[in-house]
């Protein structure tokens, strides 16, 4: 579902997140506070998952929330963050997109 401006013709693109590095129990709350913005002011988000370096069972955890919240879409994942998801099986389920332009066109 699109969410179309009031009076204009272009679609409402998701809020877009792009967290970079390592995301573990130590550094998991500022992407979760920053996705609890985003969901605040809108319906869905992105995730740009290209720049992730590690992701630990905290970031899966945040990951499934989220995505049983909204519409998450995860684009461009890291090998990292591909591996963990092929692992645990979430990659059966979860909305990827091999481009950050696919996700925000899906």
């Amino acid at each position: 579902m699109r969410f179309l401006n009031p009076g204009r013709s272009r679609p409402v693109l998701p809020p877009v997140l792009a967290p970079c590095g390592e995301l573990d129990l130590s550094s998991i709350a500022p992407l979760e506070a920053e996705i609890e913005t985003a969901l605040a002011q809108r319906r869905g988000v992105v995730l740009d998952a290209s720049s992730i370096t590690f992701a630990d069972s905290t970031f899966l955890r945040l990951v499934i929330a989220i995505h049983h919240r909204t519409d998450l879409r995860i684009a461009a994942p890291s090998p990292a963050v591909m591996r963990l998801f092929r692992v645990t099986g979430a990659d059966t389920f979860l909305h990827l997109y091999p481009t950050l332009e696919g996700a925000l066109a899906a």
